[in-house]
């Protein structure tokens, strides 16, 4: 039993330790290159059109849920006429 215990805590350490890696470009002074441009731009929008999206949906989701907040208080202040 203790045989295929170390077999296995063997096998184990081999297949994490022998994995290969994907390299990955750092592109960590692109973007700080970008981000630090003065161009006007809020640095909330400088990422593209992606962050644009982004930043219109996250508002468009706000103003719908406080419109339906206000609603619903609205809704729970006036009593039900039967």
């Amino acid at each position: 039993m203790l045989r295929n215990l170390m077999a296995l805590r063997q096998i184990s350490q081999r297949a994490i330790n022998t994995t290969s890696r994907k390299q990955v470009q750092n592109k960590v002074a692109e973007k700080q290159k970008l981000f630090q441009e003065d161009n006007g731009m809020p640095v909330y929008l400088k990422g593209g059109i992606r962050d644009a999206l982004l930043y219109r949906l996250t508002m468009t989701l706000s103003v719908v849920g406080t419109g339906y907040l206000l609603y619903s208080l609205l809704n729970a202040a006036m009593p039900k006429k039967r």
